[in-house]
């Protein structure tokens, strides 16, 4: 068995799906920039755009169909959180997908592998794969199996896409407090460096983050801020 047979069956098996179009998986799981290097590879970006339009039909039915006391703008914001970057990139994580996914060796170097954007990007390609494959049942299924979490923190206002801001909002709602975010170090090569924040409200740290970003780690910082004040508050 060859390793990117063994890769497929394995992946397979994470999915729950049996592929009868094996093709069809390994394209949605071809970056461009590995097609770039060979002739006639199919990679994963046409894939991409089917599956964000079989996302957002079949999220849009399940809030439709469950949802019948949200006006028509606020399923509309839910969804939006439902099938953004980030959320895509948790279903990606849950499903190890960085391990599968085939890219050049320069994309590969510069982190490609654990880029938020080519994650979320798979993810959109292996639900059309599905979709060609089977039919819109069955990615339907697939599709509410594995966001079902993710619509369930949607809809409970669980879900935050900026934590600086809402850190923001939550301190400033009664009066100026100083907010300042602080690089303490980074570390590793400068194709895949890591930033090490932390955040001091009126001088005081109040959250630490790390990311491959200065603002991933930004974020990260806010997000564990908001954690502390809400156990303060309970």
């Amino acid at each position: 068995m060859s390793k990117e047979k063994f890769y497929i069956d394995e992946l397979e098996k994470t999915l729950k799906i049996t592929f009868k179009n094996k093709k069809l998986l390994e394209a949605a799981l071809t970056h461009s920039s590995f097609a770039n290097q060979y002739k006639n590879v199919e990679f994963n970006e046409r894939l991409e755009f089917l599956g964000d339009s079989v996302l957002q039909l079949c999220i849009t039915e399940y809030l439709f169909n469950n949802y019948k006391e949200k006006t028509e703008g606020e399923l509309t914001k839910k969804r939006a959180l439902i099938v953004c970057e980030n959320s895509l990139y948790e279903i990606a994580k849950k499903l190890n997908l960085g391990n599968y996914i085939k890219m050049s060796k320069g994309e590969e170097l510069t982190g490609g592998r654990h880029r938020v954007s080519i994650q979320a990007d798979c993810v959109e390609a292996i639900l059309a794969a599905i979709y060609l494959d089977k039919d819109i049942n069955c990615v339907k299924d697939f599709i509410i199996n594995n966001f079902k979490d993710i619509i369930d923190k949607a809809m409970k206002d669980e879900i935050v896409l900026d934590y600086k801001t809402k850190l923001q909002e939550i301190l400033q709602k009664n009066g100026e407090i100083d907010i300042a975010y602080e690089l303490v170090k980074y570390e590793g090569p400068p194709h895949r460096r890591k930033f090490f924040t932390k955040v001091l409200i009126d001088n005081k740290v109040m959250g630490e983050g790390e990311g491959y970003s200065k603002k991933e780690s930004e974020q990260n910082c806010a997000k564990e801020a908001i954690s502390k004040l809400e156990d303060e508050d309970e």
